[in-house]
């Protein structure tokens, strides 16, 4: 069954803390993966799943590193993995399913965005669209076995209304024969987010398995902003002169704790129960917009008169299955029925 994209009124808004939205909701004997996991959205989305009482698995390129930025939260187990590397993601995923453990909870939180430069990965793919949508794709693949065999798990894809930069652009991906723009890169792997969890849901489902995509908001001090020009930043009232995080919450420049809620609230509210498929900001379902955007920018996101509804290409089921095949296609991988 699909489901509306349109908001349920949850109760929750854009102030609300992943304290909030996990308040009440008990994750002893769950298993979750988070890659990213160990800064920003993504460790802040680990020690609440860990407060909660579940068992939290952080892949990472480099494990010192991430194993020293978790410190304090030593329940967290880090594993080598490289969204670049496909025999990486395939020994993490076939060491995870060797394991026996289910798996409960899977989200897709790394990414990188808005490169200045077009930059290719070993295999010839646009390096944003490789790391944040077509490693993500094969690490759940790879997963699928663990997911199926978990009662009512879920998969979330850390999008971003960036996606209203760009569509995907089948014919054109990797910018062959278009120039190349930072955030038209951006934009098309964030939509590929979405489409990615549209089409993973209506495939899911059979299996129990739900998936959601999200927007966390503008989150100032993350890293992720490291390729965009400080006087943009200054000008979308994102930061001051000074470099300090201008947190407004109605203006969408969220707090580390306020960006993770709509991560979590995915991931684990049982207010989704029997929903998936759709588009969420502000740990709620968020409206379709009435057409697709022209000429989004930062400023815009960040002005407080933005909409929060998604933009139609991002969530069209004929667009989800063919970036489905594309991505088998590139990836040379298939989910396993």
């Amino acid at each position: 069954m699909t489901t509306p994209q349109t908001p349920i009124n949850s109760g929750f808004t854009a102030a609300s803390t992943t304290s909030h939205v996990i308040k009440g909701i008990d994750l002893v004997g769950k298993v979750a993966i988070v890659t990213g996991g160990y800064s920003g959205l993504g460790r802040e989305t680990v020690r609440t799943f860990l407060s909660a009482g579940a068992r939290v698995i952080v892949p990472a390129r480099d494990v010192e590193r991430a194993q020293k930025a978790l410190e304090g939260l030593s329940a967290a187990e880090v594993e080598d993995m490289d969204l670049l590397d496909p025999a990486s993601i395939d020994v993490f995923a076939k060491r995870f399913l060797a394991s026996g453990l289910p798996l409960d909870i899977l989200v897709n939180s790394a990414g990188i965005m808005a490169l200045p430069e077009r930059t290719l990965d070993a295999r010839g793919y646009e390096l944003q669209f490789a790391t944040n949508h077509l490693g993500h794709f094969q690490l759940t693949a790879r997963l699928w076995p663990a997911l199926q065999r978990t009662e009512g798990a879920r998969v979330v894809s850390v999008s971003s209304m960036g996606h209203r930069f760009s569509p995907v652009v089948f014919e054109d991906i990797n910018f062959e024969s278009r120039p190349y723009d930072p955030w038209a890169g951006y934009g098309q792997s964030k939509t590929a987010n979405i489409l990615f969890a549209v089409e993973l849901d209506a495939r899911g489902q059979k299996d129990g398995v739900r998936a959601f995509s999200l927007h966390p908001g503008g989150i100032p001090g993350t890293g992720l902003e490291r390729h965009v020009p400080v006087a943009d930043l200054i000008a979308a009232g994102v930061i001051d002169e000074q470099g300090v995080p201008q947190i407004n919450p109605a203006k969408d420049i969220k707090s580390i704790p306020m960006g993770a809620a709509t991560h979590v609230w995915c991931a684990t509210s049982p207010q989704l129960a029997g929903l998936g498929g759709v588009f969420c900001v502000d740990s709620d379902i968020a409206p379709l917009m009435d057409a697709a955007p022209k000429n989004f920018s930062i400023a815009e996101s960040q002005s407080g008169h933005r909409t929060n509804g998604v933009a139609p290409y991002a969530v069209d089921r004929e667009a989800a299955k063919r970036l489905w095949d594309l991505s088998e296609q590139l990836t040379g991988v298939r989910f396993l029925d």
